[in-house]
């Protein structure tokens, strides 16, 4: 007898998103993998865009498995032509698209005096070019007639990002094009906001140098509630602000990051550790049924 797949958890009402179709960008791991279960898991047809067909292929698969929804499209979303034509092969396939997760993104640890012009445009593409031309062919293609919901993933650069100047500049204007975008294509019926994740426990960690451990590690000790958060924490707030819930919220952006820029040199952290993880407020919420602990979280 074959076991009962185990489902997405999610804290939304099932069917929430039944006959919607989702576009995720880096659909392929980390939280926009996540998101994309989760989409799929309350009834929408998921369309996981990335450079990597099998990673793609493998994360509609799991989706697939557990009884949802999903499609592919491989292209780079850093090129115009690529981006025009794939939102255009998308549009006929699917007939609309009634939400973009624009959550693909990427940056390296450097002090700007060691930032090459090819290194801060590589990094400013993915982060900032990419989510325009997506969101922009997405509203042109489909969104300018039917209305819909774009959800920009940026980062916690509150303070900016020191060691990571372009990554930081790129999302800081990614929160500007969002206010823009939500002003300009409201009368469209089109919502345009942006989550901010902090310290979350994803796969995209596995990708700093080792010799960043230690760091990576130790940043959840910045953190007042005491821990990193979880990709399913992440994909909830992009969720929330795709749902109805949200009719009334455009051109903002959610912070999911535990309040940490709000610290302060001098401030104590307060609770130890094992009385923060007591805590019912910050015990975290993980209804990620295939999330995977980042390799160097587990050392």
């Amino acid at each position: 007898m074959t076991a009962t797949p185990r489902r997405y958890r999610s804290v939304f009402a099932p069917g929430l998103f039944a006959g919607q179709v989702i576009v995720v960008t880096g659909g392929g791991s980390g939280i926009g993998r996540c998101t994309a279960h989760e989409l799929a898991a309350l009834g929408a047809t998921v369309v996981l865009v990335g450079r990597s067909p099998g990673k793609l292929f493998a994360v509609a698969n799991e989706i697939g498995d557990d009884g949802g929804v999903a499609d592919t499209a491989a292209f780079d979303i850093r090129d115009e032509d690529a981006v025009k034509r794939s939102v255009a092969a998308i549009v006929a396939t699917h007939g609309r698209i009634d939400a973009l997760v624009n959550n693909a993104g990427g940056q390296y640890i450097a002090p700007l005096d060691t930032i090459s012009a090819k290194g801060w445009e590589a990094v400013v593409a993915t982060n900032l070019t990419g989510g325009f031309l997506m969101a922009r062919e997405c509203y042109m293609q489909s969104m300018k007639s039917s209305g819909g919901a774009i959800v920009n993933i940026v980062a916690d650069m509150w303070g900016s990002m020191p060691g990571m100047g372009h990554s930081g500049a790129a999302r800081a204007g990614m929160v500007s094009f969002t206010e823009t975008a939500a002003v300009e294509w409201a009368v469209n019926g089109v919502r345009v906001n942006a989550v901010a994740p902090g310290y979350i426990a994803s796969s995209g960690m596995d990708h700093y140098p080792s010799e960043a451990g230690a760091m990576l590690r130790a940043m959840r000790k910045t953190v007042p509630i005491g821990r990193f958060g979880t990709e399913a924490e992440t994909s909830a707030a992009i969720v929330f602000l795709l749902s109805p819930a949200a009719s009334f919220i455009s051109g903002s952006v959610l912070r999911v990051d535990g309040a940490r820029p709000q610290v302060r040199m001098g401030w104590s952290m307060g609770l130890p550790d094992a009385q923060a993880a007591a805590h019912k407020a910050v015990k975290p919420f993980d209804g990620f049924h295939r999330g995977v602990l980042p390799k160097v979280l587990a050392t």
